[in-house]
């Protein structure tokens, strides 16, 4: 398969190429107004489209018409959503030029609210449902996906959807969002990539009164029948698609970790809540030390939430310091967390077991307004989907202790964010070093406007999926995360820093995950647990192989 999707040259189709309205109704080789009268002569499409020829140009002007005269976020993803399904190159072509406008529709932070809506808004299947129901036939539903080059899959069992909780077959949502990034970001061919919902159950009582739920309606399940589904599903993926990266997204806590432990040396897999969300937040924190000086290891990291992607990005954070020279358990004690009852300490008797290295000797302190007063960290990460937690109080505080405040309030959908960005440079007196997970707008203050810019995993994580992809890497390590970090960060201009921003912009996306991409592979190559031969110039050759949503010719 070439970069466009053709396994044949124009001119030279095969008698099963779709022709007349088949062709129109399949959105990888639909271009709907754009084929050109030689093509509609000989694919039976005169009388079935207007005239007029239009080009792609013209249509993303079309599209992005009408998608603008939406009334709310929603009807923007519904209408994306619609495109996607009839067309698309056009789609992913209007998401690479207008990926300010597009990316905050088709994930972070509308794609919750899609996922709230999944039974209401639902208008054709995309990816594939696996239930509890299909035990022992995993293998023959993965055969039933229209492509064989599938290459990244992402799947989620619903339960822990952004910071909105158990959705169950609703979370589909973030799948598909998540792969559109991994085309649109990094050039990920759209047939390469698979998302799944592993449906089983939901403890969503609301959900489950939903006469439009589309789920199972039943609840959860959870020990051996929940791990044999996980487990038949991941060897199947190897038997159906040999080498598929499968990406573990938004499972509970007390499944991601173990999942992650018992298969990310088996088949190449990771966990964007734990590793990607750990990457893209060490990659803010170099970057703001570009600015207040010091290193790594001279900060202090107080993190609101415990969980994975607390842990996760503590736990790069200490291989970053560990890597510069420090001990490992004095880079541990860089790293505090809080959860739901205060600080997480060595004396208390509740912690689960990703939290007990990072509870260290210290007295209980009930709130996370305490622990800043008295840790006095540098960073401050907010990760737990508390929205508000980080107060007026907690701001000024932080604006006491530091010149330059980091603050990173990384919680999605925006509800959730522990504080907006006007409050963060408002209580800090405009010097706080600023990321979120959800967008923000500008804010113009007298001395400066601030431009905040998003925290988000679409910085690395599609980068590190192409990065394996292109390699054929056999495991995806720890290693390539911290890579993928310092990279991510090597891309933040002066100028971004400048006006508060710790991330490049948007539209540059697919250059930073190519150097992302070139930087994962080169570890694996490094490693020797690469499956491709290693090219003369790696950046070139993962420039080379990115998918560009321009039209095939299929009549020359």
């Amino acid at each position: 398969m070439n970069k466009d999707g053709l396994d044949v040259a124009p001119g030279l189709l095969p008698a099963s190429f779709p022709r007349g309205m088949a062709l129109l109704q399949d959105p990888t080789l639909n271009k709907g107004t754009a084929f050109t009268q030689a093509e509609r002569d000989v694919l039976g499409l005169t009388g079935l489209l207007p005239p007029h020829v239009n080009t792609q140009d013209a249509q993303v002007a079309r599209v992005l018409e009408n998608f603008r005269r939406k009334a709310s976020d929603l009807e923007r993803y519904i209408n994306l959503a619609a495109l996607h399904d009839r067309n698309e190159t056009l789609f992913f072509r209007l998401v690479v030029d207008y990926p300010d406008e597009m990316m905050p529709i088709i994930y972070t932070p509308t794609v919750g609210l899609a996922c709230q809506q999944f039974g209401h808004i639902f208008q054709r299947p995309r990816g594939l449902f696996i239930s509890t129901r299909d035990r022992g036939n995993v293998a023959g539903i993965l055969r039933n996906w229209p492509h064989r080059h599938v290459a990244i899959i992402v799947v989620t069992d619903g339960e822990r959807i952004l910071g909105l909780g158990d959705l169950g077959a609703n979370g589909m949502g973030i799948p598909v969002g998540k792969l559109a990034l991994y085309t649109a970001g990094a050039g990920v061919h759209p047939t390469q990539c698979l998302p799944v919902l592993l449906d089983v159950g939901t403890n969503n009582e609301a959900l489950r009164r939903d006469p439009l739920y589309l789920g199972l309606d039943e609840p959860r399940a959870t020990g051996h029948v929940y791990d044999s589904l996980v487990d038949e599903f991941v060897h199947a993926t190897q038997e159906v698609f040999p080498g598929v990266v499968v990406q573990f997204e938004d499972f509970a806590n007390h499944n991601a970790f173990r999942l992650l432990e018992r298969y990310r040396d088996r088949v190449p897999s990771f966990n964007d809540d734990i590793q990607g969300t750990a990457a893209v937040a060490l990659a803010g924190i170099l970057s703001a030390l570009r600015v207040t000086g010091g290193t790594l290891a001279q900060q202090t990291i107080l993190f609101q939430g415990a969980g994975e992607a607390a842990t996760g990005i503590a736990d790069l954070a200490v291989a970053a310091m560990v890597a510069a020279g420090m001990p490992e358990t004095d880079a541990r004690r860089r790293c505090w967390l809080v959860d739901s009852k205060g600080l997480v300490v060595a004396e208390r008797t509740d912690l689960a077991e990703h939290k007990r290295r990072y509870a260290h000797a210290h007295a209980p302190v009930r709130d996370l307004a305490a622990a800043v007063n008295l840790l006095r960290p540098t960073a401050i990460i907010g990760v737990a989907a508390v929205g508000g937690a980080f107060t007026p109080d907690v701001l000024r505080a932080m604006a006491t202790i530091n010149e330059r405040p980091i603050v990173f309030a990384l919680s999605n959908p925006t509800s959730k964010s522990e504080c907006t960005a006007a409050d963060a440079y408002e209580h800090t007196g405009g010097r706080a070093l600023f990321a979120s997970g959800s967008p923000f707008a500008p804010v113009a203050r007298a001395d400066r406007t601030h431009v905040p810019r998003q925290g988000n995993n679409s910085y690395i994580f599609p980068g590190v999926g192409m990065g394996a992809i292109v390699s054929r890497t056999r495991r995806v390590t720890d290693e390539m995360f911290l890579v993928a970090a310092r990279t991510l960060a090597a891309q933040v201009t002066e100028a971004d820093l400048a006006q508060g921003s710790l991330y490049p912009p948007l539209p540059a996306i697919r250059d930073v995950s190519a150097h992302i991409a070139t930087a994962v592979a080169s570890v694996a190559y490094r490693r020797g647990i690469a499956g491709a031969p290693e090219p003369a110039d790696l950046l070139a050759h993962v420039k080379a192989a990115m998918y560009e949503p321009r039209y095939a010719t299929y009549v020359a």
